[in-house]
């Protein structure tokens, strides 16, 4: 499939671009899990590491044109399960990243693990190659929700992962989920007190939810109601507030200072380099926004950079659609945005949005003065509604 480019979005005028973050994507995992829909591949055969690697370098190399003199504020090694990769992979990479783009000094450096992959000595290695942050896809202490969530390791090993990366990190995340099938308010209560008690910076806790394409929408699980899904969030969000963890984001909870810098990138709409097969990115000049995707199969993606090609799809960002794209990303946090950052990371006035900011605040679901927006609480709890005000009219008729 060749690239697709849409026409040019008219009347874009960015005076400065935004911060830059680099995501990079390994997409592989031991096993597929039921629920995820995340671009990921379960290993069969031998890992091609080494190729994979070398393909990374080469798609940076083809996108530094795009990217150049802009200093990358933060580094995200995604996937599937990053963690498959050895210490040495890593750490040529970093290299490589750091020989061929102006990284910041103070650069964030996040990679995935999964306990299942856990080896003391490997971890060790991820940080003297530079990680300085590490996500654990815990999911649950509970091994018999483990289990029904298709994970490849028990409450043990998940316990016994955040010791081995306590022993290198002190910047770590874990991510947990709730509404999980056959879960009660109590039980979602006492996955919350494990990670408490685990003592890290950052946690995340994500609904779980049946995404298209998936086992579980094929054959859906009996999960928990509404009620009581929404009785397991106001529980999870007592307990962290009551530890002095900070809701900032829709998913996220951190202590004070301990946000996730690569993750704000986002939402307050920066920008971000993608690399690796199915990688998005977003991307913007000083007259237009760009969003991408790479070539989604492994092995169609490192045939496609072997041609010179990784891009699978790419689009300008239509002006109709940048009031949207904004408020989908910068309502998810806490303290909203302030009113120069929409002009500033959109290149529109805030009048564009006027007509939908006002709905939204006579509904109850947004707050705003002459210097910041933000959701309300009833915004917060109902994000959905609000987001889709800012819908271009003819999507939401």
């Amino acid at each position: 499939m060749s690239v697709v480019l849409a026409p040019r979005a008219a009347g874009v005028h960015l005076a400065q671009l935004p911060p830059l973050a680099l995501y990079v994507h390994i997409p592989w995992c031991v096993k597929k899990c039921p629920y995820c829909d995340f671009n990921s591949h379960q290993v069969r055969g031998e890992l091609p590491e080494r190729e994979y690697v070398e393909a990374l370098v080469t798609d940076l190399e083809l996108a530094l044109p795009e990217v150049w003199g802009r200093r990358v504020h933060s580094v995200f090694f995604g996937g599937g399960t990053p963690s498959l990769f050895s210490a040495k992979s890593i750490e040529a990479l970093l290299s490589a990243f750091r020989a061929r783009l102006t990284v910041a000094a103070d650069c964030e450096i996040t990679l995935e693990a999964n306990p299942g992959t856990f080896e003391a000595g490997k971890f060790r290695g991820y940080r003297e190659a530079g990680v300085n942050r590490l996500s654990i896809g815990i999911q649950s202490f509970d091994p018999r929700h483990l289990l029904a969530l298709g994970r490849i390791h028990d409450d043990g090993e998940a316990r016994r992962a955040i010791e081995i990366a306590r022993a290198a990190f002190d910047n770590i995340n874990l991510d947990l989920m709730y509404a999980l099938p056959g879960q009660t308010p109590a039980g979602a209560r006492a996955d919350v007190e494990a990670a408490l008690r685990a003592g890290v910076p950052h946690l995340s806790f994500y609904h779980l939810t049946l995404e298209p394409n998936t086992p579980f929408h094929r054959h859906p699980p009996a999960l928990p109601d509404e009620d009581a899904a929404a009785e397991m969030q106001d529980a999870i969000g007592a307990a962290l507030a009551g530890r002095g963890y900070v809701h900032y984001e829709t998913s996220a909870w951190a202590l004070a200072g301990r946000e996730c810098r690569h993750n704000l990138n986002y939402w307050r709409f920066g920008d971000y380099l993608g690399i690796g097969a199915g990688a998005h990115g977003k991307l913007s000049f000083a007259d237009r926004i760009v969003r991408y995707t790479r070539w989604k199969q492994p092995k169609e993606y490192l045939r496609r950079v072997a041609e010179g090609r990784p891009v699978h799809e790419s689009r300008e960002v239509a002006r109709a659609d940048l009031v949207f794209e904004f408020m989908m990303n910068a309502l998810r946090l806490r303290e909203g945005f302030p009113v120069g950052a929409f002009v500033e990371r959109t290149g529109l006035q805030i009048v564009a949005a006027e007509k939908p900011l006002r709905e939204a605040e006579a509904r109850g679901l947004l707050v705003r003065d002459h210097e910041r927006i933000r959701p309300s609480e009833l915004g917060r709890r109902f994000l959905n509604d609000l987001l889709q005000l800012f819908l271009p009219d003819a999507e939401r008729a």
